[in-house]
């Protein structure tokens, strides 16, 4: 889970004008009202005629003039004619949207860049040409990917009249993957990998070892700029890559190494005999991590469950292979209540699921029960267990490899070939019972897992059911706590969850009522990793969250009934605030993970000091900020202020420095890792003691005292 620095800008007039315009009805009938601070006051802050006056640095004429009489025009003079139609060449297209082919072009595009070279590797391996992959970032932010497979063919294509080292690179849906017989299964069937990054780096340089000789060719931004030639002899076999993210596509071009050693990881556990080497060397001396893992994607699970208790040791793994698909399958249970299954396809990540995991699902239930009913651990009239009943506390790998896979779209994120169910299933239904039946220990753990979840669910049902006879006026869960707004449109809402009453009457009475809604949160707040979802909907902390949200949790969740399209996290600088954030991120991800996945939810950041002289003063909200500040002013001994905590600020502080959309910091929390993120929530909410010891001896290092 990554957090990202928002700074909201003055010029981005989008969803908060808006607001402002909406709001210039309440503020006009309320210009001869008396502002009153009490900590339960509802009453509007902003008394001036026109709302832009909540912004400290309004200009009445100017703003006015500047909102009212803005327009786009998208009228065009010019004659529609055949000189406006382009033909984009090459790899022009490319990088006139590189988002059509790489998604984006943030660090999650910059990093697509790797992993497509690295994937050309990888269906190396896959074709049993390659076993080693080293992967090396130097200080200029260049890359260099080699692996010792056959080699990209240097001979002349008769297709294109060019050498086939230059076509790859240079040819959009050129390669060696549609059906030409060089590679029985891929993850790169589009053809653009190798030519997308070309067209995306400043410059690239391919060195080919095969028959005994290097090759090298050289280009710049798609274009080549060295042709194809001989430069010395060789033992070698297989191909190095070297390329240079272009700066004019992505803004940021620092590769992040640790997101690298996670997806790469991942890579080497799906291959078990590949060794993966990834080097940094913008260190000193340089980090090199060697991923190589003989147990595959059995390695894998343990590696999911590595700070969990598991109900049995050795995990089940369960293959198949038919024609030319291959399925294998990987499981193993903890005493944990959440579900981490993932499946990929030709090691292509499937994040959206797809047919090989709707055929896991069905089959695993399928075969739970049946041995369930087998050995009467379900009776005559008992229900069969559900999917969420069979799954609570599963962690599983599902790894499909077939010669034509159906992707959606270039991002390949579901899989739609429908014999891939067909063929999942009967692996698992064959020999997941045949595995039950011959370790019966291990079946009994499992079995009562299952009962103890499916009681669980039933007690969740009914408390849900109750939940739902109750409106939140009506509920006794919610005593007048959430001061709500007025704005009914939810894209223009925001809900700040606040740590204590005592901020939580601040923010009431700095708030901007048309749009911004308050929920203080006081007393113990529940961890949620360690418990399951009945306790969750009957805990008087977390379920005015759930209520004032409108989504619903776990397999409830809707994330189409979500009443605020931003929900802030607004807690103290603190230990105390960081532990409450901590736990409430925990309960969002485990139970109310698209919301997190889609972006709602944020982080506030406060200011730690109040630098002031005079009637003049500046927010830092960073210790570099304070000399800043400094160097700017030319203030040698200006007074300081600490802010230790929210409830220290007056009203008009909080909304100025944390809560004005014009002016706040907030870091707005992403998935950027599934498996990551998991990992950390377990290691820090689980019940292992040690890892967690672990961790915090080895980032004590990043901790700041506050004395």
């Amino acid at each position: 889970m990554s957090n990202n620095n928002e700074k909201e800008q003055v010029n981005n007039k989008t969803s908060f004008d808006v607001m402002l315009e909406r709001a210039d009805e309440d503020a006009a009938e309320k210009q001869t009202k008396v502002l009153n601070y009490e900590e339960d006051s509802d009453i509007l802050r902003n008394l001036a005629e026109n709302p832009h006056a909540l912004v400290e640095d309004f200009q009445e004429e100017k703003l006015q003039t500047s909102i009212v009489g803005e327009t786009f025009d998208t009228s065009n003079a010019s004659d529609y004619s055949d000189s406006d139609i382009q033909v984009l060449e090459g790899l022009e297209a490319v990088r006139k949207r590189p988002g059509m082919y790489i998604g984006d072009t943030t660090q999650r595009g910059l990093h697509h860049l790797i992993y497509e070279i690295v994937a050309n590797s990888v269906d190396e391996a896959l074709a049993g040409r390659c076993d080693e992959i080293e992967v090396t970032v130097l200080p200029d932010q260049s890359v260099i990917v080699e692996d010792n497979g056959i080699g990209i063919p240097v001979g002349i294509n008769a297709q294109v009249g060019l050498t086939t080292v230059e076509v790859v690179h240079t040819k959009l849906h050129a390669g060696g993957k549609f059906g030409g017989g060089a590679y029985t299964v891929s993850g790169g069937l589009h053809g653009v990998g190798a030519s997308v990054v070309n067209a995306l780096s400043e410059w690239m340089e391919v060195e080919v070892y095969r028959d005994g000789k290097i090759h090298r060719i050289k280009f710049e931004r798609g274009n080549t700029t060295q042709e194809l030639r001989i430069i010395g002899d060789t033992k070698k076999h297989g191909t190095r890559t070297h390329f240079k993210p272009d700066g004019e596509i992505f803004r940021d071009d620092h590769i992040d190494f640790n997101l690298m050693i996670t997806r790469y990881r991942e890579m080497a556990f799906l291959n078990k005999g590949v060794s993966i080497k990834l080097i940094d060397k913008r260190q000193d001396p340089a980090n090199i991590k060697l991923l190589h893992y003989a147990g595959g994607i059995v390695s894998f699970v343990e590696y999911l469950n590595k700070h969990k208790n598991v109900l049995h040791k050795i995990p089940i793994y369960i293959s198949s292979s038919q024609d030319d698909t291959f399925v294998e399958v990987a499981i193993q249970y903890s005493d944990s209540y959440t579900e981490n299954v993932y499946s990929y396809a030709n090691n292509i990540a499937t994040v959206e699921g797809g047919s090989h995991l709707t055929g896991f699902r069905s089959a695993v239930t399928k075969t739970i029960n049946d041995y369930a009913r087998k050995y009467n651990y379900l009776k005559g009239n008992d229900k069969n267990f559900s999917g969420e009943d069979v799954r609570e506390g599963m962690s599983a790998i599902i790894s499909v490899k077939l010669p034509e896979p159906q992707f959606e779209g270039q991002t390949k994120t579901k899989l739609g070939n429908s014999e891939m169910r067909t063929r999942v299933e009967t692996a698992i239904n064959e020999k997941l019972m045949i595995y039950l039946e011959e370790n019966p220990r291990t079946s009994r753990a499992i079995l009562d897992k299952c009962t103890s979840a499916a009681r669980a669910s039933e007690a969740a049902r009914k408390a849900r059911s109750l939940t739902r006879r109750k409106s939140v006026l009506e509920s006794n869960v919610l005593p007048g706590k959430l001061a709500d707004c007025s704005e009914k449109d939810p894209k223009y809402c925001e809900l700040f969850i606040v740590e204590g009453d005592s901020a939580g009457g601040t923010a009431k009475s700095g708030r901007e009522r048309k749009y911004q809604a308050i929920l203080p949160l006081w007393g113990k707040m529940l961890n949620v990793e360690k418990t399951r979802v009945d306790k969750v909907l009957g805990n008087e902390k977390l379920m005015p969250v759930v209520m004032s949200l409108g989504t619903g949790i776990g397999t409830d969740f809707d994330i189409s009934k979500l009443r605020y399209y931003k929900v802030i996290l607004m807690a103290d600088a603190d230990v105390d605030g960081a532990h409450i954030r901590t736990l409430l991120l925990t309960f969002f991800y485990r139970y109310m993970k698209p919301l997190v996945e889609a972006g709602h939810v944020y982080i506030a950041v406060p200011p730690l000091y109040r630098i002031y002289k005079g009637d003049e003063s500046y927010y830092a909200y960073e210790e570099e900020d304070v000399e800043k500040i400094k160097e700017e002013t030319g203030w040698k001994e200006p007074k300081m202020q600490r802010f230790k905590g929210l409830g220290e600020m007056n009203p008009e502080q909080l909304w100025a420095t944390t809560m004005n959309p014009q002016t706040r910091y907030l870091k707005q929390v992403n998935v950027t890792d599934a498996q990551n993120a998991d990992e950390v929530f377990t290691l820090l909410m689980g019940d292992k003691v040690e890892p967690r010891r672990d961790f915090i001896r080895e980032n004590a290092k990043y901790a700041s005292a506050d004395v």
